[in-house]
């Protein structure tokens, strides 16, 4: 067995080779780093083969995150004390055994522990209960060591708030990491581990994804439980699940997570097989609609444009049927169902809390776009938030309907690569109307799944002049994960990504 020192020493000899999975042969020496050299499956193989311990990834996580937390400030907790305990008091025996793993500090919940939403509202709060996902995540064999940073309530495409600081891209400091889980990504992106739980209620797993140049699956509705205490959020448009460096540890992530939790109001069915068992499989010939213009008509930046275009491209290389073609809807009317369901959920939320601990919401303990959300939020009615839910309904059928002739949307992830620090939230001289339409200019085609339910995933295929990351969208029918897991594993092996990493 390799020593902790080597598993922890040098990594950018590796990094430059690339993320493996557990085929590759054993790496030994001063140059290895085990977290950057295997995906979270190959993590697992050794350490069923005793090659490499819990213990000795958990430290070298740990000393990983100390190094860089600093400079990309991806840490919002740290459970190191509890992930040594769980390894002394003897690990489940899952898929995944002994590999490390961060939770988004976002309604994901260990009882007893901080549970902050990247918030001073709800600073010091601890939480009740124990997530059902967490559960399962434990049982897989997952050893938690710390929560990620999230903007306040995962309001917004950046990972930028007032109780944490701002998470920083390790592509380029400057820039963005993504929201609502930056610091998920940032933490996969730098190194730290090679997956990591991430949530997304309006593209906040695959804005993060595209920043960062990572994978970044959107399950179907129903698919990843939530709860308790509740088992949806915003009217159902939140979703759970991870970024990664592979696809196949997205895809194993979801066979050890899924499935319907206690009390949930609806479910989705799952292959027989699984979904690792999808990503080796041929997709055969999929019709896929090319959408590359933006659905408000906002402009789209020509190199976000030209890598869907070339994802096309390789897509019809590969033997698909590809076809310009978009659905139709009236953006403004879902863009304020959107808004009525936010809106509402964060003002009851916030009332709710203050109601109970007495403290009083203002801008003192919560940011400018939470305090617009919840004065907008007040102004709506029960019969505002029945005919928001109609609104989103009919847009399902609407998108449905369409995919009577798709198998596939591909579309750009983002209108533009990732954008400086501070360019999004909100500023002294843009009110919350401007702020909005920052945010929707710059994420024009990733709430549209939400809305609908259906999966939706960024594949990391493109870079930017600047050399940051640019990521393309392929979003499936509901339920159908399945199909993407095919296309995506298709992806990965025709235009590998691996090798592309960041220098940290």
């Amino acid at each position: 067995m390799v020593t902790r020192r080597e598993v922890v020493a040098g990594g950018a000899a590796v990094a430059a080779a690339g993320l493996t999975g557990a085929a590759k042969a054993r790496p030994t020496g001063s140059g290895t780093d085990l977290l950057v050299d295997y995906d979270a499956v190959g993590l697992a193989a050794l350490v069923a083969k005793r090659e490499v311990s819990p213990t000795e990834l958990l430290e070298a996580a740990i000393s990983k995150a100390e190094a860089l937390n600093p400079r990309f400030n991806f840490m919002a907790q740290r459970h190191y004390d509890r992930a040594r305990k769980a390894i002394a008091d003897g690990l489940p025996k899952g898929a995944f055994t002994g590999v490390p793993w961060l939770l988004k500090d976002l309604n994901t919940h260990i009882a007893g522990e901080l549970s902050e939403g990247g918030s001073r509202f709800y600073k010091g709060n601890r939480a009740p209960v124990t997530s059902e996902l967490v559960r399962r995540i434990e049982r897989a064999g997952f050893v938690v060591f710390g929560k990620t940073t999230t903007p306040e309530f995962g309001l917004t495409g950046t990972t930028e708030n007032k109780l944490t600081g701002d998470t920083r891209n390790p592509w380029n400091p400057a820039h963005i990491a993504g929201g609502s889980s930056g610091g998920a990504a940032a933490a996969v992106a730098a190194g730290v581990l090679p997956a990591a739980h991430a949530t997304d209620g309006g593209g906040s797993i695959r804005i993060p994804a595209s920043c960062c140049g990572l994978f970044g699956m959107k399950p179907s509705r129903g698919r990843i439980p939530m709860g308790p205490p509740r088992t949806e959020g915003w009217g159902g448009m939140s979703a759970h699940h991870a970024v990664s460096w592979s696809v196949r540890d997205n895809a194993a992530i979801m066979d050890a997570t899924h499935g319907v939790e206690a009390g949930s109001r609806y479910g989705v069915q799952a292959p027989a097989e699984g979904f690792l068992a999808q990503v080796g499989k041929h997709p055969g010939k999929l019709r896929i609609a090319v959408m590359v213009e933006s659905p408000s008509g906002s402009p789209v930046d020509p190199e976000c444009r030209a890598a869907a275009l070339e994802a096309a491209k390789l897509c019809e290389s590969l033997g698909h049927h590809v076809e310009v073609a978009q659905p139709k809807w009236d953006t403004a009317a879902i863009g304020m169902a959107s808004f009525v369901l936010i809106g509402s959920s964060i003002a009851a939320d916030i009332a709710d809390r203050a109601k109970a601990t007495g403290i009083v919401p203002g801008p003192d303990v919560l940011e400018p776009i939470t305090l617009g959300f919840i004065e907008v939020g007040k102004s709506f009615s029960g019969m505002d938030f029945a005919r928001a839910n109609n609104t989103l309904q009919a847009l399902a059928l609407n998108v449905a309907q369409f995919m009577e002739r798709f198998d596939v949307i591909l579309a750009p992830t983002l209108a533009a690569p990732p954008l400086p620090l501070g360019r999004i939230n909100l500023t002294p001289d843009c009110d919350f109307q401007q702020w909005g339409q920052r945010a929707a200019v710059f994420s024009p085609f990733t709430q549209m799944a939400n809305m609908t339910g259906q999966p939706s995933m960024s594949v990391p295929l493109a870079q930017s002049s600047g050399g940051l990351p640019i990521g393309v969208m392929f979003t499936g029918r509901f339920g159908d994960e399945a199909t993407l897991y095919r296309l995506a594993g298709q992806l990965e092996r025709a235009a590998p990504w691996r090798d592309r990493r960041p220098s940290v």
